[in-house]
């Protein structure tokens, strides 16, 4: 018996509509609906013979891969979660994931062999470390390759999901300096997925190109699962690189991707962007920050729908969303709410609390709130987290300040949260600070985000003293980068006598914000 309703039944349910359609394409490698769903069901099997059962963590650590998606169906068609990690991270964050899910087992590429030794995922408490081969003649040897041969185990066991089921832990940077894991279930992607095709118009004979990462959710939520779902091309990615992604459109006839706004304006200052055959792509999905003007008037003049979106990992992700053919004329706007997602504001001057009858109408300025079946269902085992941000009756607090004008288009003005978001990736400088407060010679801290013309924002570290210690700039850098990912490494450091706080001892970070100091730049 199959899956009832859960991500790990895509495939099968796919095949039997479209069978001999290419699902994903990676190079020369090639899966049309009947193989996934073939893969997927043997490498479930491998799994069962692992002891992976309902509600255990399958971690994944690689580039975007045709193996990321099947292991993604796999577990989900075992009842398991599928964690997939950030291979930017350092070896200690990965390590702390790995205990903190709980995870089993350990699946990864093989660029990321040395990652996974000095992360000592049997530390972790990982039973099984399962490496993907090094290119297609060794696959019959590698482990991965070898679960998909069914053995004593037969195949997958029945384990019926529901839309209420745990599917994906997807960490986020932590404000408290810790990561913490978001928990979608199979609705919540489901419904992500609905959202999406009601929004746009994914099309059954569309080509798409997976080129965001899949261990955000934007990789999986925005592009990907939905063409899936309508039994479309995904074309897959392993890292971006604007040259490949300018010809790729041009050669498969690409109607969409999704980006970052970095994303974007590298492809606009590509070298081939003049001469690059756009006239397939219908829209682009982006979001994590605004794009430049510049930007986006380039690829509209070129004939392709350039749709900002607003979302979070807890919403699986979308929120809002320009709608198509509009864009031009709401050039500042995230959008509008997705079918099934609802929107309201709490306002500022409140107590951070609902309280009952504490919402104003979805017009005017104040702290996002969402609800929805695409909604989150919790922070992995941390209740007050949870219980912090997520209110009884399923509102999420989105932490970002946005005006909604009364036809429903939304504009984010400020942050309630302090995330600085370079290159499309979230940095919270509480965990930056976290780490720089190890160091003796640190008596006090603060990191922030300046603009920069690249990646949007970049970190600023405000570094004072401890009495009689000096600081040097090279072992603060060799400490963090030996704990952090390097994207959230600041990129200045800037020895200050003391920072600005409150009565109270509160940080006035909006008096840190003139702009970048002048040295310490990160190479």
């Amino acid at each position: 018996m199959m899956s009832d309703l859960g991500l790990g039944s895509w495939p099968a349910r796919r095949a039997r509509m479209d069978g001999a359609a290419i699902a994903l394409e990676q190079g020369d490698r090639h899966l049309d609906y009947a193989t996934l769903a073939d893969r997927v069901e043997a490498l479930a099997g491998g799994l069962a013979r692992l002891g992976v059962k309902a509600g255990d963590r399958v971690a994944y650590l690689g580039p975007n891969d045709l193996s990321t998606f099947e292991t993604l169906f796999a577990t989900g068609r075992l009842g398991g979660i599928f964690v997939p990690l950030n291979l930017r991270l350092a070896a200690a964050e990965i390590s702390y994931m790995l205990a903190d899910c709980g995870a089993s087992v350990l699946v990864h590429g093989p660029d990321q062999a040395g990652l996974v030794r000095a992360a000592d995922p049997a530390a972790a408490g990982v039973r099984h470390v399962v490496p993907i081969a090094n290119s297609p003649q060794e696959q019959g040897d590698s482990r991965y390759e070898r679960l998909l041969t069914p053995g004593a185990g037969g195949c997958a066991p029945s384990s019926p999901v529901t839309l209420e089921d745990d599917a994906l832990i997807l960490y986020t940077s932590g404000t408290t300096g810790r990561p913490k894991g978001a928990v979608l279930t199979h609705g919540n992607i489901t419904f992500n997925t609905v959202n999406q095709l009601a929004h746009l118009d994914v099309l059954r004979s569309d080509t798409v190109v997976c080129t965001a990462p899949l261990f955000h959710v934007t990789g999986l939520g925005q592009v990907s699962l939905p063409t899936l779902f309508k039994g479309g091309r995904v074309i897959v990615a392993p890292k971006f690189d604007p040259a490949w992604l300018l010809r790729t459109i041009a050669q498969h006839a690409v109607a969409a991707f999704s980006a970052v706004p970095t994303m974007l304006q590298l492809l606009c200052d590509s070298p081939d962007w003049d001469t690059a055959d756009l006239s397939s792509l219908r829209y682009v999905v982006f979001g994590g920050s605004p794009v430049d003007e510049r930007v986006a008037r380039a690829w509209r003049e070129r004939g392709v729908d350039v749709l900002q979106g607003y979302g979070m990992t807890e919403a699986a992700p979308g929120v809002l969303m320009t709608l198509p053919g509009t864009a031009a004329g709401h050039p500042a706007s995230t959008g509008v709410p997705h079918f099934f997602t609802d929107v309201q504001l709490l306002p500022l001057e409140g107590s951070g609390r609902i309280g009952g009858s504490g919402l104003r109408p979805a017009e005017g300025t104040g702290e996002l709130l969402v609800r929805g079946p695409n909604v989150f269902r919790g922070y992995w085992r941390r209740p007050a987290e949870t219980a912090a941000v997520l209110e009884p009756d399923g509102w999420y607090h989105g932490g970002d300040v946005l005006t909604i004008d009364g036809d429903g288009w939304g504009y984010v003005v400020d942050r309630v949260k302090d995330v600085i978001i370079s290159g499309g990736e979230n940095i919270y400088p509480a965990e930056v600070e976290a780490v720089l407060r190890q160091l003796p010679a640190i008596a006090d801290c603060a990191v922030i985000g300046v603009p920069d013309q690249r990646w949007g924002e970049v970190g600023v570290a405000y570094l004072v003293p401890a009495p009689g210690r000096s600081l040097d700039e090279a072992q603060v850098r060799a400490h963090l980068e030996s704990r952090l990912a390097r994207f959230k490494v600041p990129r200045y450091l800037k020895i200050v006598s003391g920072l600005p706080r409150t009565a109270t001892g509160k940080l006035q970070r909006s008096l840190l914000r003139p702009g970048p100091p002048e040295t310490g730049r990160c190479p």
